[in-house]
C-alpha cells in the first residue's frame, strides 16, 4: 500500500483508491451519492481530504454488512464535514442498524426454514410455494396467474377449504 506523506493533505482519485482498496469508478460513484466529496483543481482534477480515506472505509464496512448506501449517506450526514469518523461515531451509528440487521436476519431464519420445508415437500407449486411465491394475500381468496373478476355464479371457495385444497395437491 502505497504511504502518503503526512504534509499532503489532499489525495488525488488514484491515491484515494491506491489506500482504500476501492476502484476508481467506485470511488467517482460513491462521489455521486453523496458519500463522499471533492475539490475540483484549476484543471478540473479531483482532490479529496485525508478524512475521505475513513470515509470511504466506513462505507464500505457499512456495505459490507447490508446496510443501503441511503441509509449510509444519512448516517455520514450527521458527521462534521471534514471530520474523520471517528470509533464512537460508527458506535453510534451501528447500534441504530442494529434493529434493521436483526430484522434481516428473522427474514432469512424464516426463508431458510420454508427452503428446509420446500426441499422435504418437493412440489415448488408457483400457487401454494411461499418460496415461489412469498406473501401471497390473494391466493386465499384467488387462483390464477392474474388477478380476474369474480364472476358471481361461480363463488370461490373460503380461504380455509381452499388451504387445505393447497396442502392435498401439495402433499399427496
Amino acid at each position: 500500500m502505497p504511504q502518503i506523506p503526512e504534509k499532503i493533505h489532499e489525495l488525488t482519485v488514484g491515491q484515494l483508491a491506491a489506500r482504500s482498496g476501492a476502484a476508481v469508478s467506485a470511488l467517482h460513484f460513491y462521489e455521486s451519492k453523496g458519500l463522499i466529496s471533492s475539490r475540483r483543481t484549476s484543471g478540473n482534477q479531483r482532490r479529496f481530504s485525508r478524512d475521505a480515506l475513513r470515509r470511504v472505509a466506513f462505507v464500505r464496512a457499512a456495505q459490507r454488512v447490508g446496510i443501503p448506501l441511503a441509509t449510509i449517506r444519512e448516517a455520514l450526514a450527521e458527521l462534521p464535514e471534514e471530520r474523520t469518523p471517528t470509533e464512537e461515531d460508527w458506535a453510534r451509528l451501528s447500534a441504530s442498524w442494529r434493529s434493521e440487521l436483526d430484522e434481516r436476519i428473522k427474514q432469512l431464519n424464516r426463508l431458510r426454514d420454508h427452503l428446509t420445508d420446500c426441499i422435504g415437500c418437493g412440489c415448488l407449486s408457483l400457487e401454494t410455494c411461499v418460496l415461489s411465491n412469498p406473501d401471497d394475500a390473494f391466493g386465499e381468496r384467488l387462483t390464477g396467474s392474474r388477478l380476474l373478476v369474480e364472476r358471481r355464479d361461480n363463488p370461490a371457495p373460503a380461504p380455509a377449504s381452499r388451504a387445505r385444497e393447497r396442502e392435498k395437491e401439495c402433499c399427496d
